[in-house]
């Protein structure tokens, strides 16, 4: 007897969350498709009922990401990415820059456990990543007064601070450095959202 849809739909999801749990803790080529079926307690040969290689697996990890673990951390704090406020933009900031976030190597946003993982990988993944990067300027962007090109602008600065000082922050093995970076692009961000 076969398996539902919704079966399949729920075993696809588990061996996505598994994968981008395993690439955020050893990167693209420190993980096989042994490991990620292992980790999902399933057969390695169940993983092309899903996927045709583990670069289509990378791309679905990476997307993931908005739908899923960040889509649950927008909920929690409240926001609404539609219409967010200048405060909901402000707590993102905070909340993206914050020594939890970074501490949290399993639920680390793709954009800063993988970005070179994700600049050796083919377009699917680029693209991938781009809509995060988007969902995240987006954000920013609706929540700020002003010009439409200012406003795009500054909603850059904001997404490259983020990503950028977590990027950094994540590879010093100087704590109080990380601490320091962490908190000059937090600052720098606040100040861009005029607070």
């Amino acid at each position: 007897m076969p398996y539902a849809p919704a079966h399949k739909e729920k075993t696809r999801a588990r061996i996505v969350e598994c994968a981008r749990i395993l690439f955020n803790r050893f990167g693209f080529d420190g993980v096989t498709i042994d490991m990620v079926m292992e980790q999902a307690s399933l057969t390695r040969g169940g993983f092309y009922n899903h996927f045709k290689s583990k670069e289509e697996l990378f791309a679905a990890a990476v997307s993931s990401f908005l739908m899923g673990r960040g889509a649950r951390w927008r909920a929690e704090a409240g926001i609404d990415p539609a219409q967010p406020s200048r405060e909901d933009a402000a707590f993102m900031l905070a909340s993206y820059l914050s020594s939890k976030h970074l501490g949290d190597v399993d639920g680390q946003c793709p954009m800063i456990a993988l970005p070179s993982d994700v600049g050796r990988s083919n377009h699917e993944v680029h693209a991938a990543y781009q809509r995060l990067l988007e969902a995240m300027v987006g954000l920013f962007e609706r929540s700020l007064k002003g010009g439409k090109r200012a406003k795009r602008a500054e909603a850059l600065t904001l997404a490259a601070l983020c990503v950028g000082g977590m990027v950094l922050a994540r590879t010093l093995p100087d704590s109080g450095l990380a601490d320091e970076v962490r908190n000059a692009a937090l600052a720098h961000g606040r100040s861009v959202l005029g607070g």
